[in-house]
């Protein structure tokens, strides 16, 4: 008898050791996400740039700039929430933080929903197959479905720097 509570022990210790990995495998997913994106049709240092996934998390950090001066910018994070789903994390130009959970992943799209947001509720992020970056926020304003879509593509991130 004690060697089976010992193998179920053994069984229980390393269903858990993987589980941490597996979770993280998640936001492995997202690699292509990673590097410097430039907006298409904005102002030179308009876009983002995102960390590649390491430890569990990656940063993403983006700007707006209009007649040479930020006019606005968001710090990002996505990493494993507290019951291991991927959240995004995001605090527009020092306003509060607010958190966006997984809704949905694919090979090259990630969409995170919070319902409870006045605007946006969903943020989405997808690879186009030339390259190109489409993000977009949407939701609910005033009961009107509304949606603000930001295109973009990949740039030497010294590029994002003028």
């Amino acid at each position: 008898m004690n060697g089976l509570r010992l193998g179920i022990a053994l069984a229980f210790t390393l269903v858990a050791g993987l589980a941490v990995p597996a979770r993280a495998q998640g936001i492995e997913q997202l690699a292509w996400l990673a590097g410097c994106w430039s907006a298409e049709g904005g102002e030179p240092g308009s876009g983002e740039q995102w960390m590649a996934p390491a430890g569990g998390t990656m940063f993403g950090i983006g700007r707006t700039i209009q007649r040479g001066r930020t006019v606005e910018y968001e710090f990002v994070q996505i990493k494993s929430g507290a019951d291991g789903q991927l959240v995004y994390v995001a605090t527009p130009s020092g306003q509060r933080e607010t958190t966006f959970t997984l809704k949905s992943q694919s090979t090259h799209e990630v969409v995170f929903e919070n319902s409870a947001h006045d605007f946006p509720q969903r943020v989405i992020y997808r690879l186009l197959p030339d390259g190109r970056l489409a993000a977009r926020i949407e939701g609910l304003r005033q009961g009107v479905l509304r949606g603000i879509d930001f295109p973009m593509r990949r740039a030497a991130c010294e590029a994002l720097a003028r």
